[in-house]
C-alpha cells in the first residue's frame, strides 16, 4: 500500500470552512476513486494560520494515478482552493506502507 500526504495551509479564520470543504468535497472525491482504502484529514492550529494534511492511502501507483493523473508527484487542487489556501505547494510525499500486523 501507498500513503499520499499533502500539505496546505489557510488563515486560522478559515479552517472551519476549509475543513468543511475538504470533507464535503476533496476526501469524498478521494474514497470514489478505484483502489483508494480510505482518506484522513490532519489539522493543526499555529498562530493565525491552520495547517492541513490530507493523508489517504492506495493500493498502487496506478490507483493514484486514476486520481491525480499521470504525473503523481503532483498536488492535486480544487478550484474552490483559491479562497482558502495561503499558497500552493507543487508536489505531495509518497511512502510505502507496511503494517507491523503482515
Amino acid at each position: 500500500m501507498i500513503a499520499r500526504l499533502w500539505h496546505g495551509r489557510t488563515s486560522a479564520t478559515k479552517a472551519d470552512a476549509y475543513l468543511d470543504f475538504l470533507k464535503r468535497r476533496a476526501i469524498p472525491d478521494y474514497e470514489s476513486v478505484n483502489g483508494n482504502r480510505g482518506a484522513y484529514v490532519l489539522r493543526r492550529f499555529d498562530g493565525d494560520e491552520a495547517h492541513f494534511l490530507t493523508l489517504s492511502f492506495w493500493d498502487s501507483e496506478d490507483a493514484i494515478e486514476r486520481f491525480a493523473g499521470p504525473d503523481i508527484e503532483t498536488a492535486t487542487y480544487y478550484p474552490e482552493d483559491d479562497e482558502f489556501l495561503l499558497e500552493f505547494e507543487p508536489t505531495v510525499q509518497h511512502y510505502e506502507l507496511y503494517s507491523s500486523k503482515e
